[in-house]
């Protein structure tokens, strides 16, 4: 896989998580899990699916990077 082909994966990547982490929160805030053990297990996974979000966003940085200096 090229590295432009590799950033195009990240950044659907991207897309895609912000829009499950966005979801999360959403479906915690409005229709709200019913019960704290539920909720608290939602907020985790939001929390755990931010931190792919923050990993995919430094890759990117790189990738972006690298492909500058070609």
């Amino acid at each position: 896989m090229s590295k432009r082909d590799e950033l195009r994966q990240v950044e659907a990547d991207l897309e895609r998580l912000r829009a499950e982490v966005a979801a999360l929160r959403d479906q915690v805030g409005e229709i709200g899990a019913t019960d704290a053990v539920e909720r608290s297990q939602m907020i985790n996974m939001a929390d755990e699916q931010q931190g792919l979000i923050t990993e995919l966003e430094a890759r990117r940085e790189a990738l972006l990077g690298s492909l500058g200096g070609e």
